[in-house]
């Protein structure tokens, strides 16, 4: 077994749930609201934007030349995805560049991108590529899970085939085999710390489900904070 199929394993629970979340199954329907989806939308911008400069850390702690320079295009690649994004989703969801300016990130989106900025500066190479893997595999998932869907809306469609495609499964199994190669040189302790920063981000993954689907915010700016003054 390699380690990513125990990583694979390990996560078995939280994996079913992220594939079977109402968000991920109204978007394969094609029933998601799109005031749902557009929420999702403005908090992923706000991940891609970190999760890229996550690339690069990766790429700067990479011994192997050639290891740096696969992370840091896939550095390129997401930023250039962010700003894709950013320029097709825009009009369709009626998103302004002053909704973007002025947003701020819920709680589950903060969280994870301060986990994987965690994993940057205090862990190793294999700790960051364990802590990123998650968004590519689990997105790979459902692109592979949901191929065969057909939304009507538009939008939904496109969004499952792009991950559905040999592109972005190729981009998976890269970093699925470079983290293989990781662990294949750690010691044992080292692994265990991988693990758990892989856990830890895959747990966030499902979580990002929920907060896009319940439009979480921070408690103080609901309607009802008084709740926490007893």
């Amino acid at each position: 077994m390699r380690f990513t199929d125990e990583l694979k394993e390990a996560t078995k629970q939280s994996w079913e749930l992220s594939l079977n979340h109402p968000f991920v199954k109204e978007i394969a329907r094609g029933d998601l609201p799109l005031e749902t989806f557009k929420n999702y939308i403005m908090q992923d911008i706000y991940y891609l934007k970190h999760y890229g400069k996550v690339h690069a850390f990766a790429a700067a702690h990479a011994d192997d030349f050639s290891v740096s320079a696969t992370l840091a295009d896939k550095a390129k690649n997401t930023a250039e995805a962010e700003l894709t994004v950013h320029k097709e989703h825009a009009q369709i969801l009626n998103i302004t560049d002053e909704e973007i300016n002025n947003f701020k990130p819920a709680p589950t989106a903060y969280g994870y991108t301060s986990h994987l900025y965690r994993a940057s500066l205090s862990g190793s190479l294999g700790q960051i590529v364990a802590a990123m893997l998650p968004c590519y595999w689990l997105y790979a998932d459902i692109g592979i899970t949901y191929q065969d869907a057909k939304p009507a809306e538009k939008l939904y469609a496109n969004w499952i085939q792009m991950y559905a495609s040999d592109w972005f499964q190729n981009a998976t199994q890269e970093m699925i085999d470079l983290l293989n190669k990781l662990a294949d040189e750690a010691s044992e302790n080292e692994k265990e710390k991988m693990k758990e920063q892989f856990v830890i981000a895959k747990e966030y993954e499902l979580a990002f489900w929920e907060m896009s689907y319940t439009f979480e915010t921070w408690l103080s700016s609901l309607k009802n904070a008084d709740i926490v003054k007893n």
